[in-house]
């Protein structure tokens, strides 16, 4: 008894404790004080939000009325429509790629990429074109070839690359892709450019473009970023070594007048031919390593003080002369750390973080996969998958409904090879494209990431504080938008009768001001006007008119309004210049010609009907049904502040 008496007295005291920080409540629920100014300060314009009463008062009342509609929203069980858990999931997933990789292993790969950024590497490869899901056997026996000719029999890797290899960008060359830094490349090239040492060639490895052999022919200091303006003479190959002679003796020319004082920017707008920089002075964006070709790069960060000018330089795309404007060392890491975590998070090496941060996933939910089943329901696909016929590479789920056996098991469930069919068809859309095998293979590993990932989406809600508020954050919104509409906006324009009442209680608002009722006529020219107003007394129609004059020759040679014109809003007549049933040209010399042919003329004001006042209807009736909704809001949740707790937050500006 003494025990059930302290817990009801503790329970007491927690319960007063909790009630008295609330701010405010509204019906039977309650916001904190620490809710509010999470919210208020989050939403404040100032980095210092104004905390006067007249700020705090303002925006109580608005989110107090936020609280009441969602908690309607709420009461509705509006969170159960298809459209808002459709659009939740759909924002769930796009959220939910922020949180699901390994943090640490983030900032290690950071870390990483601006720790080689202070090293340029200079390689040479041959790549064997295997893109994925394609057959691998013939081009692993390709690069195997290949780096058993160069490193066992002494052949020489650029021959090898010149007559091997599938990049047109670099096999003339050798294989030379030139110096470039990380971030530059696909992070598995990157990987083994840094890891293998000057002069030595790497062991044959694997990118999304297939595979590789590199030979790392230099490493150096990294040298910052350069800023330069050029002069580009560009030598199509269309026209040959003549081409190329001719851009010569003009770079050569440029840079004798260059010598003589004639201005670089003037050179540039008079000769440049690229068209990307001549507007500015052809000044180009900053750049360092692995940018531009070599013999570009080189001369630019060759010059020394601003203000330098290089000699005429030839690259694949013609000659350029190139003029220093500054130069800039790698930034700190601080500095940079926004803009690599951005790099990083969209880079392939992302992959790495996800891949360490579904792993833990996995070992922390019990996975366990059985290998035996995978082998069996993968092999069964690929037995059934007829190779051609009118069902070529076709596959259908059903199929393999009845095969039941668990292919893993994650947090105490079984996932079935059935199941996975489902997928792949889903995935494949039911035809598997490629290597049988090689498919079937991917789509188990698709499969599995897939639930680990929607596995995890789930439990964030429960497991990190931020994700949950946002969820909840744009879950309110969407049921807020969702009740607005059913009670403002869809029903002001949908609700006939309720707006036909409310324009007749408000006619006075909805009136034309002194103004006539016809149209106005513009022609091009004045032969035009003339024809014009010989149709206009014939009695011809607009649509006749507008065929006869707008003809190819002139598209646009009249334009005709019609409608309810009001005065003061009519400069080309007033009311004493027209008269009802006849025409005036409106007098003037210029084009465009203007005639108005008043059908009514009215000199005071006239009501305007439903149909021509609906727009401004509309609109007031929406504020009409907000105030009246937001009203019955304040009445279903009452509120009440708790002013010792809102006068604890005022802070009156100095």
């Amino acid at each position: 008894m003494r025990k059930l008496v302290l817990l009801s007295l503790a329970t007491g005291f927690c319960a007063v404790s909790a009630h008295a920080q609330a701010l405010f409540t509204y019906g039977t629920h309650s916001v904190s004080k620490d809710e509010f100014l999470k919210v208020y300060k989050k939403n404040s314009i100032n980095k210092t939000p104004d905390m006067s009463d007249t700020a705090l008062k303002s925006y109580l009342d608005l989110y107090a009325l936020f609280r009441m509609k969602v908690a309607e929203a709420d009461k509705e069980k509006l969170d159960t429509v298809t459209s808002i858990n459709h659009e939740l999931d759909s924002y769930r997933k796009t959220l939910a790629k922020n949180y699901l990789t390994d943090e640490q292993v983030t900032n290690k790969l950071i870390h990483e990429a601006y720790d080689r950024m202070k090293e340029n590497v200079h390689v040479a490869h041959i790549l064997i074109s295997c893109p994925p899901g394609t057959d691998t056997t013939a081009a692993v026996k390709t690069i195997d070839s290949i780096y058993n000719q160069i490193t066992m029999h002494g052949a020489s890797f650029e021959a090898m690359a010149k007559e091997f290899s599938a990049d047109k960008g670099s096999k003339d060359n050798g294989g030379d892709v030139g110096y470039f830094s990380a971030l530059q490349t696909v992070y598995p090239f990157e990987n083994m450019a840094y890891e293998t040492p000057v002069g030595k060639i790497s062991k044959p490895f694997r990118t999304q473009f297939g595979y590789h052999i590199i030979k790392v022919l230099d490493k150096r200091a990294d040298r910052g970023q350069v800023t330069v303006a050029q002069i580009m003479l560009m030598t199509p190959k269309a026209k040959g070594d003549e081409g190329i002679a001719a851009a010569r003796l003009r770079a050569d020319s440029i840079e004798v007048m260059l010598k003589n004082g004639v201005p670089f920017a003037e050179l540039v707008t008079k000769y440049s031919d690229d068209q990307y920089t001549v507007k500015d002075g052809g000044v180009m964006k900053p750049f360092g390593a692995g940018k531009y070709q070599m013999p570009f790069e080189n001369a630019a960060f060759a010059l020394k003080k601003p203000g330098d000018i290089s000699a005429p330089v030839q690259t694949d795309y013609g000659f350029h002369i190139i003029k220093l404007i500054s130069k800039t060392q790698l930034a700190p890491y601080d500095t940079l750390y926004p803009q690599l975590k951005h790099k990083v998070e969209y880079d392939s090496r992302s992959q790495t973080a996800k891949e360490h941060f579904f792993n833990k996933i996995k070992e922390k939910n019990g996975f366990k996969d059985y290998p035996a089943n995978i082998t069996e329901i993968a092999d069964k696909i690929v037995a059934t998958v007829p190779d051609s016929g009118k069902n070529a590479k076709m596959m259908n789920a059903a199929d393999y409904k009845n095969m039941s056996k668990p292919v893993f098991t994650l947090a105490g469930k079984n996932y079935t090879q059935s199941d996975f069919a489902k997928f792949a068809e889903m995935l494949t859309h039911g035809k598997l494209n490629g290597q049988k095998a090689m498919v079937v293979h991917d789509a188990y590993n698709l499969y599995v990431n897939s639930v680990v990932n929607d596995f995890e989406e789930h439990k964030l809600v429960d497991e990190n504080p931020e994700f949950k508020a946002l969820m909840e954050e744009y879950r309110d919104g969407i049921m807020l938008f969702e009740l607005m509409d059913r009670n403002v906006w869809s029903k002001a324009s949908h609700d006939s009768v309720g707006l036909a009442a409310y324009y007749e209680n408000h006619k006075s608002k909805y009136m034309w001001e002194p103004g006539f009722e016809g149209a106005v006529y513009k022609f091009k020219t004045k032969a035009l006007l003339d024809s014009g107003i010989v149709m206009l007394k014939a009695g011809t129609s607009d649509e006749d008119m507008v065929k006869a004059i707008n003809t190819p020759a002139h598209t646009d040679g009249v334009t005709i309004q019609r409608g309810h014109f009001e005065f003061s809003h009519f400069k080309d007549a007033t009311l004493a210049d027209l008269t009802k049933e006849k025409m005036r040209i409106v007098p003037g010399t210029g084009a465009p010609y203007t005639v108005v042919a008043a059908k009514e003329v009215y000199p005071t004001a006239t009501q305007k009907t439903l149909a021509e006042a609906r727009g401004y209807a509309v609109a007031e009736y929406q504020d009409y049904l907000e105030k009246q909704w937001n009203e019955k809001m304040r009445r279903d949740y009452p509120f009440k502040l708790n002013d010792a707790v809102y006068k604890s937050m005022i802070k009156n500006k100095k």
